[in-house]
């Protein structure tokens, strides 16, 4: 089957995929939403100023075996401006793909001018009933594969752009969270080997381990006691050794000395984060090389009495040990790092803080020694906060009204090569947004110099003032995710966005037109969770074993 255009269109898909029509003379005219159920109901819309007359919908079916549909054209005599208008198509009969392809049917309208809206469905059919397997609009996706692991799945899945499975791996352990195709075609990814005694949260995982393509087990490193616990994201780094984030456990007692006010302590603990630096040594062994933890980067102005007491506005470099207790006060899981990313360039890491609403960037070039105090590394500032964007409240430098992120993932550098290069690209996922919850994906510009040192003006706070772009649903509360989530920017410009709450991948370009979309239905269509999508060009070099 292929469009106008002459674009193949493959034979079938195993999810919902989406790709558009480049414009024409009547570009503003769109499918909706198509529904399945008792056969199809598609959805027209003009989205222009200009009405649209004479259009005549046309219905074909491919890969039919035992499908039949009714009507084969449905005339629309008239179709104005900014409306939308329903049509039904009989569907029935038996197409299952047990053996053979899944039915096909192909919408496109056209005008006198010729074809001006196309779609292609691949269905499930069983008797009167139809259920819509994937919907592909042609277009200007980017033609790589898709690395992801559903949340409650043991399975780490490899699949191309139409949908199909190309490639699986199998741990013994669900979390797959933070993951990666390494160049010689292995998959590192996060695990949970065990239900920690201590640490019970979002995220929690404990376990790293690497797979060759075949699925044998090469190395595993767990991190994981009652005193620590590896959670949600790890990154590989260019020597091979790999950035974990963990929790470590903190009393009230060792929280009080560190200035936290006591009433904010009703579970009796505290975890707070720190970045653990792994060399692997062995099939079950691993080094801890470099090691970062908040815990030596506090101010409070609560307890004069103690050492690190002072005033945060004057030290944004610091954590105040007491922000947001009002907000979090039953919560021992104080930073919850959610995402961890390295830039070679700068020798920096990037961190996704989850409850203080902001990033952080921290100096990697440091020993571990300098990472505990104020002095030395690359940047001469030690292991205290380089930047940090989102939230000037954590340093008192704005209000509530100059909050950018709430409850955002998977903070990344956009990487050499890719539109925005050294930009940082994030998914906002709009929790406690004060107009209400929706998501954002934003594109922000640091203020960075050629040496990695970030600008900021005495008394204010970092910039930039708003995201250089960002995406968001036309209606903006059409797209929200409260949790989970990711976004990667690709060479072409477009962004890969997954929805994780939903288990939906959308591709979207810098316009914010989708072309194309995809629905996990792994390991079933209700728990089906995704931490996190990442797409790798067909030329990269981990895929060479993947067959044609």
């Amino acid at each position: 089957m292929v469009f106008a255009s002459g674009r193949p269109i493959p034979s079938s898909a195993a999810s919902p995929t989406q790709r558009l029509l480049p414009s024409g003379p009547a570009d503003n005219l769109t499918f909706g939403t198509i529904l399945g159920g008792l056969g199809l109901t598609p959805e027209l819309a003009n989205t222009g100023t200009t009405d649209l007359g004479n259009l005549t919908a046309s219905i074909t079916l491919a890969n039919p075996g035992a499908v039949r549909i009714r009507p084969d054209t449905y005339p629309i005599p008239l179709l104005a401006a900014g409306k939308t208008i329903r049509f039904h198509i009989r569907v029935w009969g038996v197409g299952l793909g047990r053996h053979a392809a899944l039915p096909q049917i192909q919408l496109a309208v056209y005008t006198d001018q010729g074809q001006h809206a196309a779609a292609l469905l691949t269905v499930r059919v069983l008797g009167p009933f139809t259920r819509i397997q994937s919907i592909s609009y042609e277009g200007e996706d980017y033609p790589g594969y898709i690395l992801y692991s559903p949340e409650y799945s043991t399975k780490t899945l490899l699949m191309d752009k139409n949908g199909t499975i190309r490639h699986t791996w199998e741990s013994p352990y669900i979390q797959g969270l933070g993951i990666s195709l390494l160049e010689n075609g292995d998959l590192l990814r996060t695990a949970m080997p065990n239900v920690n005694p201590v640490f019970i949260s979002g995220g929690v995982t404990g376990r790293v381990e690497r797979y060759d393509w075949n699925g044998t087990l090469t190395w595993g490193f767990n991190y994981s006691t009652p005193q620590h616990c590896l959670h949600h994201d790890i990154a590989m780094l260019p020597d091979g050794d790999i950035l974990m984030v963990a929790w470590e456990y903190k009393t009230a007692q060792e929280a009080i000395a560190a200035g936290r006010d006591p009433s904010s302590l009703p579970l009796g603990e505290l975890w707070p984060d720190h970045v653990i630096e792994v060399r692997p040594t062995g099939p079950a062994s691993g080094d801890i090389v470099w090691q970062w933890h908040i815990w030596d980067h506090l101010i409070q102005d609560y307890d004069s009495t103690k050492a690190n007491y002072g005033n945060v506005t004057d030290h944004p470099e610091l954590l105040d040990i007491n922000y947001g207790i009002h907000e979090g006060r039953d919560r021992a899981d104080w930073n919850h790092i959610n995402a961890i990313d390295y830039n070679p360039k700068f020798d920096q890491i990037l961190l996704s803080v989850h409850n203080q609403r902001e990033i952080w960037i921290i100096d990697h070039s440091t020993t571990t020694q300098e990472a505990t105090g104020h002095t030395g590394g690359r940047s001469g500032h030690g292991g205290d906060l380089l930047y940090r964007w989102g939230n000037p409240r954590t340093y008192r430098r704005g209000t509530s009204q100059d909050q950018q992120l709430f409850g955002q993932h998977d903070a990344q550098w956009i990487p050499p090569g890719c539109p925005g290069e050294g930009d940082i690209l994030l998914f906002n996922n709009g929790e406690g947004r004060p107009e209400g919850q929706y998501s954002t994906v934003d594109e922000l510009r640091p203020p960075v110099d050629d040496n990695g040192t970030y600008t900021l003006i005495p008394g204010s706070a970092y910039g930039p003032s708003q995201p250089l772009w960002s995406y968001q649903a036309r209606d903006p509360f059409d797209f929200y995710a409260g949790y989970l989530s990711s976004a990667q920017r690709l060479p072409t410009g477009t962004t890969l966005i997954c929805d994780g709450d939903h288990g939906l991948f959308l591709e979207v370009t810098p316009e914010g037109n989708t072309v194309w979309e995809y629905r996990n239905r792994l390991p079933d269509p209700v728990d089906n969770q995704v931490f996190k999508a990442v797409c790798y060009a067909p030329s990269y070099p981990g895929l060479h074993l993947l067959p044609p």
